[in-house]
């Protein structure tokens, strides 16, 4: 059993054991991400470019904390809404990035960050 299943299967008990199954409706998960995303993104909102490299190169541990919770929380309700979906979030990945390489041909967009559709 992989690691990403063991998770999987940490998350179905942990939902069961609070009854909050019937809460975890893929329109109330992709919401949960949503806003988490959010949070992620608030904790960089107002820094600058310069200040986010400078705290991530001295490691500054509340920063890479709260970074850190908001990625895992991203990554559980990923998880949790693949599992109610049923999606193999690995495949799903792989196909995306055979869909990327095609959209985005290195040769064509290297150094670039245009929208494939500009290219």
């Amino acid at each position: 059993m992989s690691n990403f299943t063991q998770m999987q299967e940490m998350l179905v008990e942990f939902a069961k054991e609070r009854d909050w199954e019937k809460f975890h409706t893929p329109k109330n998960l992709s919401m949960a991400l949503s806003v988490e995303a959010a949070e992620l993104l608030e904790i960089m909102q107002w820094l600058s470019d310069d200040e986010i490299k400078q705290l991530t190169l001295r490691r500054d541990k509340d920063f890479l904390k709260k970074v850190g919770d908001e990625v895992a929380d991203v990554f559980v309700y990923l998880m949790r809404l693949c599992t109610v979906l049923d999606l193999d979030l690995v495949t799903c990945f792989k196909d995306k990035m055979q869909e990327n390489a095609k959209k985005y041909p290195a040769d064509k967009v290297r150094g670039s960050a245009k929208k494939y559709s500009d290219y």
